[in-house]
């Protein structure tokens, strides 16, 4: 019941200059931004399951589901169109799987994403760094996958825009990030012409509630690791519960609360030019959805697209 969790990243773009730098690979959530003419690209693969999930405040478990499982192969890029603005690119693939009941898994690809990073301010502050950025975001469906069929859909089918300030603190190698969102999300079409939330509605369009997010990461930060310790929270603004004993909607109160550790590594003396990143998040406290444990891996390449460094 994890529906919007979108796990990037890509596969490696072929016949072009490859260049050694010191930078990772970047996301739309982090402070760390690629250098002019630099492209990142690199596949992650991403693993999520539950068995236990919050039906409004309560969490149960459901025979019916056994346990719920989600795999997603993501493709993402970053483009250095200057060292302060980038442009971001994710692509998933995503396969649902219930472990029991007759409720069969959907797969395809879900929604495209798209992010420019502007990053107007870096400033020595104390004894160390202080840096702020902006991102504004833009997703849409890929495919017509069915978003009312939770919790086994692959997605919402909302058309969203994104809106997110980043604040990045470095003192030596140690740092502490923090970033807040909102996202507004466009009302969805149903292949039924009737349904009831909280009153009967005789339409087949759903209005989607709006969103929040905000991330606090903390760690370790070199040039060849990061090791980060990641706490995210995700808030929507509006929606309604899960009934008793019925199926999620697409316009419910989804909430949760996560947290887990990331690493980046570029391993200089073996070869130069990959990142490889590896991590996991729980779900600590939610709200219509599920209880979820995950783990995700991937494996990042630089290129120089500019031909002159």
């Amino acid at each position: 019941m994890n529906f919007f969790r979108l796990f990037r990243q890509v596969l490696p773009a072929l016949g072009l200059l490859t260049i050694h730098q010191s930078s990772f690979a970047q996301t739309d959530n982090d402070a760390d931004m690629m250098a002019k003419g630099l492209f990142c690209a690199g596949p992650m693969y991403s693993y999520s399951s539950w068995d236990h999930y919050w039906e409004g405040k309560l969490n149960r478990t459901n025979e019916n589901l056994g346990t719920v499982s989600t795999k997603t192969i993501s493709v993402m890029g970053n483009y250095g169109i200057s060292k302060k603005l980038n442009i971001l690119f994710n692509v998933p693939y995503v396969q649902t799987k219930a472990s029991a009941g007759t409720m069969a898994g959907l797969k395809g690809f879900q929604d495209l994403s798209l992010f420019l990073k502007w990053k107007p301010l870096k400033m020595d502050l104390g004894k160390g760094k202080f840096s702020l950025a902006a991102v504004a975001g833009y997703s849409t469906p890929l495919t017509n996958y069915a978003a009312d069929y939770l919790p086994l859909s692959i997605g919402l089918q909302s058309q969203n825009l994104t809106g997110r300030v980043i604040a990045d603190y470095q003192y030596k190698k140690f740092f502490v990030t923090g970033a807040a969102a909102y996202v507004y999300r466009n009302n969805i079409k149903i292949d039924r012409t009737a349904y009831y939330t909280t009153e009967m509605h005789y339409t087949n369009e759903v209005k989607m509630p709006d969103a929040g997010s905000f991330h606090v990461r903390t760690g370790y930060r070199s040039k060849t690791l990061l090791l980060e310790a990641v706490f995210m929270n995700w808030t929507t603004f509006g929606g309604f519960d899960i009934t008793r004993n019925n199926m999620p909607f697409p316009s419910n109160r989804m909430n949760m609360t996560t947290a887990g550790p990331s690493i980046k590594w570029r391993p200089n003396g073996i070869v130069k030019g990959f990142t490889l990143h590896a991590g996991a998040d729980f779900t600590l406290k939610g709200r219509n959805v599920g209880q979820a444990q995950t783990i995700y891996g991937g494996i990042y390449y630089i290129f120089n697209i500019n031909h002159k460094n």
